[in-house]
């Protein structure tokens, strides 16, 4: 009789993050002492995959602030208890997915993370501290507590990726083009997060995770990109101004702000274009003045699982 039980929580459009954490918790579903529940997250009103322009630019403001929205029931047992809750989220607009942040601000969420340690599983391009940040606060608030983060990004480089993400989500095409890389995690880095899933079995088996510390130490679970801490503060602060004002301006189906939509549009593309490698050439002029703070920065942002990977470099 299993004698553990974990709850995955995911959402997934495109199907990239299924498949990851399907690789990362495999050693976990194929142990007998532990009962592994799936929660596929379902929002009342579907998300398209692949996005059409007007509509991934309207999840925006909501996004960002963390809006509640409906979701179809869980199905679950409110009343169930779990030894170990893993939380897989996308990241929109450097905040987590809206139906994730929404499931933390349900009643359910809040009586199953209760005193619980919980396992955040990141796949997005490359920038997700923010949104990491966010779902801090909201484990937190429901009285969980963040006991190891996993991440896993994008193949390709900042460059590369700012061409085939957005191609991926506006036409549903990832694969190679031209020397472009194909969009997306890479097979490999998905089958290699399943040293996760065993350390994870390897601890339960222990009774490790009542403890609420890290379980997964020295298995280069989190690296966090020095080049991007920044931009991404930069990119989240104009995000913070520009979903106030559209939030404010109305709801979706509000025709003004679906004018003031490609009016950010236009602010986004430019900011990019001129704010991001101005940020990198700033950051370049001046590391060695910022190298402390960067350094004790990344180190933050790397909690609780850090980066590294002594255990698999051993294994």
């Amino acid at each position: 009789m299993p004698h553990k039980k974990i709850l995955v929580v995911h959402y997934s459009q495109s199907g990239q993050l299924d498949n990851a954490i399907k690789c990362c918790i495999a050693p976990l579903l194929n142990d007998k002492r532990i009962l592994v529940t799936d929660l596929n997250l379902k929002p009342l009103e579907p998300f398209p995959f692949p996005w059409n322009l007007l509509d991934f630019l309207n999840v925006f403001p909501e996004s960002v602030y963390c809006d509640k929205i409906p979701l179809e029931p869980f199905g679950i047992d409110k009343n169930e208890k779990f030894d170990l809750i893993i939380l897989a989220y996308q990241v929109w607009f450097l905040s987590p997915s809206l139906p994730v942040s929404s499931f933390l601000q349900s009643a359910e969420a809040k009586m199953w993370l209760k005193n619980k340690p919980v396992i955040t599983f990141i796949a997005c391009r490359n920038m997700w501290l923010t949104a990491q940040e966010k779902m801090k606060r909201l484990i937190t608030k429901n009285g969980g507590v963040l006991s190891d983060n996993i991440v896993l990004v994008d193949a390709g480089n900042a460059i590369e990726t700012f061409i085939t993400t957005p191609r991926w989500l506006l036409t549903g095409k990832k694969e190679k083009f031209w020397f472009f890389k194909e969009a997306g995690i890479s097979k490999s880095d998905m089958q290699k997060s399943a040293r996760f899933g065993q350390a994870m079995s390897n601890a339960l088996k222990n009774d490790l995770e009542k403890s609420k510390k890290p379980l997964l130490k020295g298995l280069g679970a989190v690296n966090v990109n020095e080049k991007l801490i920044m931009s991404e503060k930069i990119g989240h602060r104009s995000f913070l101004v520009w979903g106030k004002i559209l939030k404010k301006i109305g709801k979706k189906e509000n025709k003004i702000r679906r004018i003031f939509l490609f009016i950010y549009l236009l602010f986004l593309v430019s900011m990019i274009i001129t704010i991001v490698p101005l940020t990198l050439f700033l950051r370049k002029l001046f590391y060695p003045l910022m190298k402390k703070r960067l350094k004790k920065q990344k180190a933050y942002y790397e909690e609780p699982s850090g980066s590294e990977n002594f255990k698999e470099n051993n294994a």
